[in-house]
């Protein structure tokens, strides 16, 4: 009996070990991209607990001017950088390579992307790099290496010679499947480009237009061929649907505004929750994020509500790994806000912030 009675208390001791084992909260590396002007010195990293939403750990993983916007590739070897300057070298900005082992970042290299203030990367997946050149109004394709570095002369598409009467300002690429897609604020368009033979070249639906000054900043791809388009001007979501042929239509507009606020406000930043039930976008002078949900058959959008972001110009912003939090970048306030998320409603709870001068982009190593 006694025997027995040792054995079920093994057993039950191993059941509780495996309880507590899935009970434990993972934790995730946060890379947060600053404005330089300030007290910052470049990209940082954090700690962030996926059970109590709290940052911790802040720590300076490399120095670098402007590195306004990072994205770490889908197999987590390596993060870039965008360096939002005209200085670089005598043709704009620039943007960085680097390696990343074990958290930590390596140095590989730096290219000119021949246009001033870069302001955007984005990574195909299969070699190649965009880089968006704001203020250069073009956009610069490098190939990358096995180890993830980036191959020097780089395609550019000048968006300058589209239109003499518009400023080209291009703001975000991103690619999909063989073509690449890149909002200009200043034209007032998507553009959308193909691979062909290793070479970008215009689609044959070269553009996806919205509406007169509208100024399209972000977009995210939702489910069944739908594609949400923030515009950063007239502070409002596009939405897009694929038709049969390949080609993109504009379905609905929505404000991203609560109609009783008055004065200036601008968007910045979209993105879509993991299940594709939500879609969230900032604006920047209301302050706030603004939630839809989506419906599941067309797309399109109904306003859930609007949180405040606890902060002033909210530029980026994100969702963690687990869905559970969405984390704010506010740039002129020098803090970053963090929000439990509630997965079934999309709505946001306050839960803390953490300070930092200028933080601007946020990236999770998960």
């Amino acid at each position: 009996m006694r025997f027995f009675s040792l054995i079920l208390s093994v057993l039950l001791m191993g059941l509780v070990g495996c309880s507590e084992k899935k009970e434990a909260k993972k934790e995730f590396q946060l890379f947060v991209g600053t404005y330089t002007d300030g007290d910052s010195e470049g990209i940082y990293k954090f700690t962030f607990d996926a059970g109590t939403g709290a940052l911790t750990n802040k720590n300076l993983a490399a120095v670098l001017p402007n590195p306004s916007f990072i994205k770490i590739s889908e197999d987590k070897k390596n993060l870039y950088a965008a360096q939002e300057t005209a200085d670089f070298d005598s043709l704009g900005g620039g943007v960085t390579a680097f390696r990343l082992k074990d958290g930590q970042l390596e140095l590989l290299n730096s290219m000119g992307t021949e246009g001033k203030h870069p302001c955007h990367v984005a990574l195909s997946g299969d070699g190649y790099l965009a880089a968006s050149n704001y203020s250069g109004g073009n956009v610069s394709i490098f190939k990358l290496t096995e180890n993830g570095s980036l191959v020097s002369n780089p395609q550019i598409i000048d968006h300058k010679v589209l239109d003499t009467t518009k400023t080209s300002h291009a703001h975000m690429a991103n690619f999909k499947e063989n073509d690449l897609f890149v909002a200009d604020l200043g034209l007032d368009a998507v553009k959308r480009y193909s691979n062909l033979n290793h070479l970008f070249v215009p689609s044959e639906q070269a553009s996806l237009n919205v509406a007169e000054r509208a100024g399209p900043r972000h977009f995210v791809f939702g489910k069944e061929g739908i594609l949400y388009v923030i515009n950063e001007l007239n502070s409002t979501l596009t939405v897009f649907k694929q038709k049969e042929d390949g080609s993109y239509k504009e379905i609905e507009t929505k404000s991203t505004l609560d109609s009783a606020f008055e004065g200036k406000s601008y968007c910045a930043d979209v993105h879509l929750s993991a299940d594709g039930k939500f879609l969230y976008g900032s604006n920047r002078g209301e302050n706030t994020i603004v939630i839809f949900s989506v419906d599941s058959d067309s797309g399109k959008l109904s306003l859930v509500g609007r949180e405040s972001v606890r902060g002033d110009w909210p530029r980026n912003f994100t969702l963690d790994p687990s869905g559970n939090f969405l984390l704010v970048a506010n740039q002129r306030s020098n803090n970053i806000t963090i929000y439990k998320r509630d997965v079934g409603k999309g709505t946001l709870e306050f839960l803390n912030e953490i300070k930092l001068s200028s933080p601007v982009c946020l990236e999770f190593l998960d």
